[in-house]
């Protein structure tokens, strides 16, 4: 016996759902001067981050992408999702959904005149831009525990004094130097050269390697 199958409705069209607007931000961290900072640009509101409107048939990365050439003057610089932002109230000029993205790049990589903003100093940033900071902090601790210098805001090499001053800023305390560089060893190697830092002995040299960090690292670096 066949059953004959009724076809099914046909759903609402989507012109009669209520759509918000999307938007994407760049949280772009950096260290400064043994600090965490994050590049802010200009805003009718104030300060904010690197942000613009999703076009028709735009796909967010490109979108994030425009945002930092357009309103940073900055190109190839890695980046990925961080977050969704939906408070319906996030922003007072209508229902805006913002895709949060995140980077990290040395200094050296961002334009000489750019506006860099200690990210403990962020609460006068515009919509919901702090929030991000902070997301993209967290996300940059996360990410440092695991590899060493993964965003190579040190460049191709390094002394042990300066990985440990970096990861004192990224992780905003103290590490005692023999304890950080035995937890951080897995990750690195040494160049065989040496460079002076200082008025003491010149120190030696290291590269990062591919190796994942242990466990432990993590442990050692949040505690």
């Amino acid at each position: 016996m066949q059953v004959s199958e009724t076809p099914a409705a046909p759903g609402r069209p989507l012109t009669d759902y209520p759509r918000p607007s999307v938007a994407v931000d760049v949280a772009v961290l950096t260290v400064v001067d043994g600090a965490v900072t994050v590049l802010v640009v200009d805003h009718p509101r104030g300060l904010a981050l690197p942000g613009t409107f999703l076009h028709p048939g735009e796909r967010l990365a490109d979108a994030a992408r425009r945002a930092l050439r357009d309103k940073a003057r900055l190109d190839g610089i890695d980046f990925r999702q961080l977050a969704m932002l939906d408070d319906p109230d996030r922003d007072d000029r209508g229902w805006v959904l913002s895709m949060a993205h995140c980077a990290a790049a040395p200094a050296t990589a961002l334009p000489d005149d750019s506006h860099l903003l200690p990210v403990d100093d962020v609460a006068r940033l515009a919509f919901d831009h702090a929030e991000i900071v902070a997301l993209a902090v967290a996300d940059l601790r996360t990410t440092y525990a695991t590899a060493v210098d993964p965003a190579r805001l040190l460049g191709d090499d390094f002394t042990v004094l300066e990985l440990r001053r970096l990861y004192e800023a990224v992780y905003g305390r103290t590490y005692p130097k023999d304890s950080f560089r035995r937890h951080l060893s897995h990750g690195m190697t040494p160049t065989g050269e040496l460079r002076r830092t200082g008025a003491g002995r010149p120190a030696e040299v290291f590269r990062r390697t591919d190796a994942p960090l242990p466990p432990s690292t993590a442990s050692f670096l949040f505690r």
